[in-house]
């Protein structure tokens, strides 16, 4: 039989292939995180028709004469590029920009994806759209231990996290430096700061703190003026905290009613507070009060209450949440406190092309894929987690479609040869008639 007849049929087979591969990249166009095949094409055995000859008496060499033996399919490999962002707004939505798998687990095995479309189902569990649940570690006390084995991820529906009490108040702005009234003139002395010719001498601030309950209360940072010298660039102030009756601490571990109030004397050098700790702060009446932003400059008073600590009670009661790009699942509590709940982790293969596909976007390690390095998304070697957006099957349509006409072409070139091929035998059948 003709050589060329198995060589057609090689060919038909090889071309067959690649029109599978191809239809297959065309059908996952839409399909989330999906990567395209190509098929590589290599030459089989060559028969040798006659062997090379070396020079030798003045004659030159010959090369060697050989019949190639058809085509064979070398391999099929993935394309892991990046492919596009797809919006969504949907918070359990997660793309990952660069390198890296997400971690599902299916019975004991873990395996890889990069289709990010993830939900909390009944038990609170992170999972795929397919049921697999989804790799990381969950926060404890809003604490991420990233270095334990990563496990399933739980949203703790109900937790709830207990009141704080204020501690710490933080100001920022300023105290005006402007020339005061006579001192000696009791007409002008302490009269309320309400924008008119006393801009500063007198001002008031609302702070609202928690007690140990969680429960709110108002007290009032007074800032007087007590003196002032624009020459020298100094001024002083006396600082009190006024308000409802609040449970403090004295100083000597007694709790006693903040009704009266407490004073505290801050002086002031080239418009900056002077005698403040380490950490900016002065104490009064049982608070810290961070005054390292506020300034005394001239100009209106406009210093105000920038953060206060401290927390009411709150329960996470429903499923709304944020993701940062570094895949950390950030729960909203009902008193509006946020607190990170989990963390998704990220793996990374010295050679990603030897992942095996096993359906439903998945992939599973193989023995030339490398074992899965795990991480934190964002870490070394690892991409960073777009939350709300998924990322497109990165399938080229022009592409694909010009593979399609190719592959068709060479199918029917190589049906050719069997057509020529049959008709050169029946020549020889022929010849006995």
């Amino acid at each position: 039989m003709l050589r060329s007849l198995y060589s057609g049929i090689s060919g038909l087979n090889a071309h067959q292939r690649m029109i599978d591969v191809t239809g297959n990249n065309i059908a996952n166009v839409n399909t989330v995180g999906y990567k395209s095949s190509q098929v590589q094409f290599q030459d089989a055995l060559s028969q040798m028709m006659g062997a090379a000859g070396s020079p030798q008496n003045g004659q030159a060499g010959t090369n060697a004469a050989q019949v190639g033996l058809g085509v064979r399919v070398a391999g099929i490999t993935s394309n892991f590029s990046q492919g596009s962002a797809q919006t969504t707004g949907k918070s359990g939505d997660m793309m990952i920009q660069g390198d890296g798998f997400f971690i599902t687990r299916s019975g004991n095995e873990n395996l890889y994806t990069r289709a990010g479309s993830f939900f909390f189902d009944a038990n609170g569990t992170l999972t795929t759209t397919t049921g697999e649940p989804v790799q990381g570690w969950t926060a404890e006390d809003g604490k991420v231990n990233a270095a334990g084995k990563p496990g399933d991820i739980r949203m703790p529906l109900g937790a709830t996290i207990p009141p704080e009490k204020t501690t710490t108040v933080t100001l920022k702005g300023n105290l005006s430096s402007d020339n005061i009234p006579d001192v000696n003139n009791p007409d002008n002395y302490g009269v309320e700061d309400t924008g008119n010719s006393l801009p500063g001498y007198i001002t008031s601030i609302p702070v609202k703190v928690f007690d140990d309950q969680g429960n709110t209360h108002t007290v009032t940072a007074k800032f007087t003026r007590t003196e002032n010298d624009n020459a020298a660039n100094t001024s002083k102030w006396r600082v009190q905290l006024l308000g409802e009756p609040v449970q403090i601490d004295d100083g000597n571990g007694n709790m006693v009613d903040n009704t009266v109030g407490t004073s505290v004397d801050l002086a002031f050098a080239a418009g900056k507070p002077q005698g403040l700790d380490n950490l900016g702060q002065i104490d009064i009446g049982g608070y810290k009060m961070d005054m390292t932003d506020v300034t005394s400059y001239s100009g209106l008073s406009d210093a105000r209450v920038f953060d206060t600590d401290g927390q009411t009670a709150g329960a996470l009661t429903s499923l709304s949440y944020t993701v940062s790009d570094t895949g950390e699942i950030i729960g909203v509590y009902s008193n509006g406190l946020k607190q990170t709940l989990g963390q998704v982790a990220m793996a990374t293969f010295k050679n990603v092309a030897g992942l095996e596909k096993v359906g439903n976007s998945l992939y599973r390690t193989s023995v030339n894929s490398g074992y899965a390095q795990v991480g934190q998304p964002g870490g070394a070697g690892m991409g960073q987690v777009i939350s709300g957006a998924l990322e497109m099957s990165n399938v080229d349509l022009a592409q694909e479609f010009t593979n399609l006409v190719v592959a068709q072409r060479g199918f029917q070139a190589n049906s050719r040869i069997i057509t020529t091929s049959d008709e050169i035998l029946q020549e020889l059948v022929s010849m006995k008639r």
